[in-house]
């Protein structure tokens, strides 16, 4: 067995499956929200950003493209895994800047609750890298390396 085969087996379950499923909804909702209240979305979207309005519509379609990788994906859950982790690492700068510009969005319209919600954008990340196993596929992919290293 490869490093890559193992990297590649993520492990299954029924809590894992679930997550994804309820992961796919959120950013499918999320694609939702920016076609139906596409101004909610730009408030994230740093005000000196070229095309703000472009931004919302591009993020639409991967909002819906990654939900429906979660749900179809088999044999690349991992990769998707990472995928949908590096997407919500990229859409943080924006919830930064809903922050720090005080913009109103989402009900969020205290500095308060807009702070709250930085904290959960980290935890989006990690639901991603559970649910499909990307986690423990680098752990198992390490101890694979390290067991094969070992053994020259």
């Amino acid at each position: 067995m490869t490093h890559q085969d193992v990297a590649e087996r993520a492990p299954t379950s029924v809590p894992r499956t679930l997550g994804r499923w309820g992961l796919a909804a959120v950013l499918i909702t999320g694609g939702v929200g920016h076609l139906t209240r596409p101004d909610e979305f730009l408030a994230q979207v740093p005000p000196f950003f070229p095309a703000r309005d472009k931004v919302v519509y591009y993020s639409t379609f991967v909002e819906f493209a990654l939900g429906a990788a979660l749900v179809l994906a088999r044999r690349h859950k991992v990769r998707v895994g990472w995928v949908v982790a590096a997407f919500f690492v990229l859409i943080f700068p924006g919830n930064i800047s809903q922050f720090l510009t005080r913009t109103d969005a989402f009900g969020l319209d205290s500095d308060a609750a807009r702070g709250i919600r930085l904290l959960f954008q980290p935890l989006l990340v990690v639901w991603a890298l559970w649910s499909t196993g990307a986690w423990a596929a680098r752990r198992r992919a390490r101890g694979a390396a390290t067991g094969a290293s070992r053994r020259r």
